[in-house]
């Protein structure tokens, strides 16, 4: 399998984990992000270089770490193809890809321990799409082609 990796600086360490165990488990990796937990680094530009290798299939699926979860998400969701989503537990990672097929799993380091992250990982990856949810994503692909002048 391959993955694209990002993460700012809170999601380092993180990250850094996650990657030398995904290597031990033969996965290729496409990594954007910040190679310091010391330097502050603004994550949206690394969850647009995962974003952007998921919609354009690269790669099938990425993984995007910050503090939170949150400004990795709401960043990455902004390119046109991607769903990402906030995973804190397996119950969450597993409705994200059954009910609106997730293709980037973000995590918040400062909520998920290495020990957690795997485990969300896995279901993450592990876990099918269901097509009876497909009318709501077409709807979702509507939304993105929408232009919202207020």
């Amino acid at each position: 399998m391959k993955l694209s990796i990002g993460n700012d600086h809170a999601g380092h360490d993180l990250a850094m984990s996650l990657i030398r165990w995904l290597g031990e488990n033969n996965t290729d990796i496409l990594y954007y992000g910040a190679f310091s937990r010391d330097e502050a680094v603004d994550y949206p530009d690394y969850a647009t270089r995962v974003a952007k290798d998921v919609a354009s299939n690269k790669t099938k699926f990425g993984i995007l770490i910050c503090k939170s979860g949150t400004g990795m998400c709401v960043a990455a969701n902004k390119i046109r193809g991607v769903r990402a989503a906030n995973c804190w537990d397996l119950e969450v990672a597993r409705l994200a890809r059954e009910h609106n097929d997730a293709n980037i799993l973000c995590l918040g380091s400062n909520f998920v321990d290495l020990k957690k992250a795997k485990n969300i990982i896995n279901a993450f990856l592990q876990t099918e799409f269901e097509p009876r949810h497909l009318q709501r994503l077409g709807k979702i692909g509507m939304l993105e082609n929408m232009m919202y002048h207020g």
